[in-house]
């Protein structure tokens, strides 16, 4: 009797130490189950889309350059990431695509690069976008801007089922969805901007929330990219130089860098 209790005891001794130990190894997998593996990096507008023209440049063209770079660091410096474009070259890719891409992908991070404009040859700096609808009628010419390439497809209004990017009352359907990416969106979008202004030496304009279509119906953390100003002359003349879109690039890469570390510590 005395030996089936030692057995016994001896028994439940040891299944409990191997449920402790399994326990550690769950939580220990639960640490590094996330990993940063591939992201899609979006050139805005291209082919019969050119984006806002500046006086020597077009935004399609200044975007793809800063696209392909950001792309190229990222392969280079993070080899185990995986880089997606939704274009290498100047054509023309309608803005559900852009979306769809990233998402038959499964990709871990969306990254849409845009040049901003306005009426004001003086408004200058970067801005980074998460959706959202705070403040909404303070950026609805940017984002009725952005997303008015949908008028240049065909059969637009049924494939968007009547949203219509000029009318403030369309954006009414945009629930948030990326509010599950919300957290996410926002630490890499501030870190972007926080490496413009320290980094790049750029004039920020900050962080902002706004109905971007692609930011929208993107199944995974997103931020959309406003890298200056081409109504600025001296912005556009940056933009349009090697070293000022090395240094956008690189400051955009740091920040992908530092979020990837971020959420893999996690």
């Amino acid at each position: 009797m005395e030996r089936t209790r030692l057995k016994n005891i001896l028994l439940i001794s040891l299944l409990s130490v191997a449920f402790v130990f399994c326990a550690f190894t769950r939580v220990g997998e639960k640490k590094t189950e996330f990993k940063l593996r591939r992201i899609v990096i979006d050139a805005g507008h291209g082919g019969k889309d050119p984006g806002t023209i500046g006086s020597i440049s077009r935004e399609k063209d200044v975007v793809l350059a800063l696209a392909l770079k950001v792309g190229g660091y990222v392969e280079e410096l993070l080899p185990e990431v995986e880089v997606i474009y939704t274009r290498t070259t100047d054509r023309f890719i309608e803005l559900k695509e852009r979306a769809n891409i990233a998402n038959r992908n499964r990709a871990d991070l969306f990254i849409s690069i845009h040049c901003n404009a306005t009426s004001s040859s003086r408004v200058h700096g970067t801005e980074t976008f998460v959706m959202g609808n705070k403040n909404f009628n303070a950026n609805f010419e940017i984002v009725k801007r952005e997303n008015a390439v949908i008028l240049l497809e065909d059969d637009y209004q049924e494939n968007y089922e009547g949203f219509d990017p000029q009318s403030p009352e369309s954006y009414m359907m945009f629930n948030l969805m990326q509010k599950a990416y919300f957290s996410n969106s926002l630490s890499l979008a501030e870190k972007i901007e926080t490496d413009f202004s320290t980094r790049v030496n750029r004039h920020s304009r900050g962080v902002k929330q706004a109905p971007f279509y692609v930011l929208w119906t993107t199944s995974m953390p997103s931020v959309l990219i406003e890298a200056g100003f081409l109504s600025n002359n001296s912005e556009e003349r940056y933009l349009n130089s090697k070293s000022g879109q090395t240094y956008v690039a690189s400051g955009i890469f740091r920040a992908i860098k530092a979020y990837k570390e971020e959420i893999e510590s996690l």
